[in-house]
């Protein structure tokens, strides 16, 4: 993915695709309240040209009328990363999820996704309702029907419902790390940060019990799992472009599902001491 720089004139986007985010984010149940569309359009400088109108039109005559008169889709792209700003959703993750989801199978056809940082990205373009409907159904539906760990859902679930297999995987691996990270309290990376944390003959995390031998063997093999990871999965997909990184679906499904249970693993992994 392309992060968005607002430097970088972005192209009006098309009056059906605005109806849709207005019609999101303007939700008669769901969306934002009045006042929080007079805020988030005044912060963006948007003029709120239509503010006795219902919430979604009132949204919408405010793109369409800013757009008309700018013909760009910068500050429509900035309303969204506004209303999507994480922090504003600390009491309502759902909420945050079901705009994030519906906004990424509109913004598919314009080449966007929002993340999980609520920033907009580029992607892929979808070609037709269907296309985007599908890719989004297909993968997102193998990895439920396996069952994957909430947290792989969680960090690549733009990238699911773009059907980019190659990013999903990085984002996916990120989570690991982000994992160890937390749980360790350690700042590390890659094979540095999995020895660190589980390595050594009194590591400072464990999957288990650590006592017998067969759980000290679980745990080496955890490790080399891990580290395997990182050298086969991470490295190449994180420093590769994607041009030259084949990335087919059945390969983004199996390395999703060890992820997931690696995951899994680190559920049940506790503190053991200070390691030596």
């Amino acid at each position: 993915m392309v992060h968005i720089e607002f430097k970088k004139r972005y192209d009006p986007f098309p009056q059906q695709h605005l109806e849709r985010i207005a019609k999101i984010l303007g939700d008669t149940d769901s969306g934002l309240t009045g006042s929080g569309i007079g805020h988030a359009l005044a912060s963006c400088n948007i003029r709120d040209v239509d503010p006795i109108n219902t919430k979604w039109k009132r949204l919408y005559n405010a793109f369409v009328a800013f757009q008309n008169e700018h013909q760009v889709g910068n500050h429509v792209i900035m309303f969204v990363q506004h209303v999507m700003n994480p922090a504003s959703h600390t009491n309502a993750p759902d909420v945050f999820r079901r705009w994030r989801d519906d906004l990424n199978t509109v913004l598919a056809f314009c080449g966007y996704a929002v993340g999980d940082d609520g920033k907009m990205k580029r992607v892929a373009v979808a070609a037709t309702l269907d296309d985007a409907l599908q890719r989004a159904a297909r993968l997102k539906s193998i990895l439920e029907h396996r069952a994957v760990h909430p947290r792989i859902l969680e960090h690549c679930r733009a990238e699911i419902l773009a059907d980019n297999y190659f990013h999903a995987v990085l984002e996916a691996m990120k989570s690991i790390t982000a994992r160890l990270r937390e749980l360790s309290g350690l700042d590390g990376d890659g094979s540095e940060l999995v020895d660190g944390a589980f390595g050594g003959k009194t590591p400072l995390l464990a999957i288990n019990t650590f006592q017998t031998e067969t759980e000290q063997g679980e745990q080496r093999g955890f490790v080399s799992l891990l580290k395997g990871l990182y050298g086969m999965v991470r490295n190449p997909v994180a420093h590769e472009p994607k041009i030259t990184w084949d990335m087919p679906e059945q390969d983004a499904v199996d390395i999703l599902t060890t992820i997931s249970l690696i995951q899994r693993k680190l559920d049940s992994a506790k503190r053991r001491g200070v390691q030596s």
